[in-house]
């Protein structure tokens, strides 16, 4: 993580991690399609709805563009295979989403979201490296709009815990443990 802030990351892991993140958005956008079909209020739909639509239009191209600049084509993109990591976390995930309750999905959903805002906002403390591709990476995750999904994302969690029953909070909390610890296995990939 550091390494994109300094500039330092490696080319040939940055392009790996390019290729497992944008298959890993695949599968982030169905946990998003299931959180808009399952989400309990409209305002909550619209949400998810508006998440799925950032991630599939705005963030994938980030990963597409990157793609292009380190030679990669659409259709090698497309054709990677996912690493172990990326699937058991994709799979976890799209799981939560579709056997879980809607709190269990939410807080599954909240590390990556929030990681991805928290690593991008202390990068971005540091100024921005001279790689463009890497300041822009760093300015996606840190760019105040993704700051309000993330506080977003949180707050949603906060108050799905509130309602929750303790054997829905210990759920909701064996959620957020799991998907933080792929969330943390995954920069690894």
């Amino acid at each position: 993580m550091r390494g994109i802030g300094t500039g330092e990351v490696n080319a040939e892991q940055f392009k790996r991690w390019v290729k497992q993140d944008y298959l890993f958005l695949v599968e982030y956008c169905r946990l998003l399609a299931l959180g808009a079909a399952r989400s309990p209020d409209l305002g909550t739909l619209r949400r998810f709805a508006e998440l799925l639509q950032a991630t599939a239009g705005s963030e994938m191209e980030l990963h597409r563009s990157y793609a292009a600049e380190f030679g990669i084509s659409g259709d090698e993109l497309e054709s990677e295979a996912m690493a172990p990591v990326t699937r058991a976390y994709a799979d976890f995930l799209v799981r939560t989403a579709a056997t879980g309750d809607f709190a269990e999905l939410a807080a599954a959903l909240l590390p990556c979201m929030w990681g991805f805002n928290e690593v991008g906002l202390r990068l971005a403390e540091g100024g921005r490296p001279e790689d463009p591709r890497l300041a822009r990476w760093i300015d996606t995750y840190a760019d105040p709009a993704f700051t309000s999904l993330a506080n977003w994302c949180r707050e949603l969690v906060d108050r799905l815990a509130d309602g929750a029953s303790a054997a829905g909070r210990a759920r909701m909390r064996e959620a957020f443990l799991l998907s933080s610890q792929y969330e943390l296995a995954f920069w690894d990939v």
